[in-house]
């Protein structure tokens, strides 16, 4: 599913339900968007694949194991591992488990920008993605 990231946003009505209900829109510079001949002032726009919402379970259910985190306590997407309780040696082990699960490898540099459940299935994705272009 494809996502745009900037900090302006278009309105509403010029955007289906469908393209609102997978759209994030933020940016640094401002360009023009033209929908149906009208124009809107946007910030540059720049596109990435969010990960399926499986791959987001998976993960999920990878760290609440490595960090035995309670069954009451919400692990999203937007869970970071350090307000779980992680530290390195456990980012380290989630990393290790979710190249086990999905048998991909995670290299070092990849490893270290791994802050939330949703940085590590977008980075799961990518690779799986890479791995099947080889």
């Amino acid at each position: 599913m494809a996502s745009f990231t900037g900090s302006s946003l278009i309105s509403p009505a010029h955007l289906s339900r469908q393209s609102l209900a997978s759209t994030r829109i933020s940016g640094l510079n401002m360009v023009s968007f033209s929908n149906s001949g009208t124009t809107l002032p946007v910030r540059r726009l720049q596109i990435s694949c969010a990960a399926k919402p499986e791959t987001i379970d998976k993960v999920c259910c990878i760290v609440r194991e490595q960090l035995a985190v309670k069954a009451e306590t919400p692990v999203t997407g937007e869970s970071k591992f350090a307000e779980l309780g992680a530290d390195s040696l456990d980012t380290v082990e989630i990393v290790m488990g979710l190249e086990e699960e999905f048998g991909i490898t995670v290299e070092e540099e990849s490893a270290q920008s791994i802050a939330t459940v949703q940085d590590a299935a977008d980075l799961i994705e990518k690779l799986i993605e890479k791995k099947c272009d080889e």
